[in-house]
């Protein structure tokens, strides 16, 4: 799929999951929606820049409650904004997927496992349903989980790779790069182009995408906002 085709769907990214490949995960109301806070403390608006669509992510998550949304670039009055961070989009253009002898598939029983190794190297965010969002490959040595990287968004005909992390004390082995080549492939069966975030700060990652055959195609704003504290339906929007 090309840049221009993908502008609608990735611009948009949690909103386009939760619309479509990850419905059944979606908590909604209105034009917002958001992934349980177990699974991925994302919320998304279908139009930000509108004051107006703020009034439904309020009624989703309560008066005076903190939420994480991307992509936007502000919020309108009334909603507190208490954080935030901006993420750097990246897209597979030249990536080789190929399978790895020692990747093993994670799944609940390894989250215990998987929620120390991304506290270990600071990764994040992670959560404790987060394995439900896709697939998720992990490297063991001498039976400890050392490294891992998965699924995470899953868009109509994309799927990001998230939660790349190594054990500091493992790095420097190329596992991060074998890692998402292995989570490429089966991405790749499923006729779907491989995506991923890194923050703007992290040159090591960025580094690593751009040498593996990805290319940066957005920078966004994320906001962690606390609602207004009272009821939308008592007039405080």
């Amino acid at each position: 799929m090309t840049f221009e085709a993908a502008d609608g769907v990735l611009d948009n990214a949690v909103r386009s999951a939760l619309a479509g490949p990850h419905a059944h995960l979606a908590e909604r109301c209105g034009r917002a929606a958001r992934y349980p806070e177990d699974v991925y403390a994302c919320a998304a608006l279908a139009d930000p820049a509108d004051p107006d669509a703020w009034a439904d992510p309020h009624t989703l998550v309560g008066p005076g409650t903190t939420v994480r949304i991307k992509p936007v670039k502000g919020a309108p009055p009334g909603w507190e904004v208490v954080g935030g961070g901006a993420g750097v989009q990246f897209v597979d253009t030249g990536l080789r997927a190929e399978p790895d002898p020692e990747a093993v598939r994670l799944g609940a029983h390894d989250v215990p496992e998987m929620l120390d190794l991304v506290a270990r190297t600071e990764r994040g965010p992670f959560r404790k349903r987060t394995v439900e969002m896709g697939a998720c490959l992990g490297i063991r040595h001498r039976g400890r989980l050392i490294a891992m990287a998965g699924e995470r968004l899953r868009l109509p005909g994309w799927t990001e790779i998230s939660a790349v992390c190594t054990d500091p004390g493992h790095r420097g082995r190329g596992l991060a790069t074998r890692l998402v080549r292995a989570v490429a492939v089966g991405i790749r069966e499923r006729g779907d182009t491989p995506f991923l975030h890194a923050a703007p700060g992290n040159a090591t990652a960025i580094r690593l995408y751009e040498s593996i055959g990805l290319t940066e195609r957005l920078r966004t704003r994320i906001l962690l906002v606390r609602s207004p504290g009272t009821s939308p339906k008592a007039g405080a929007l």
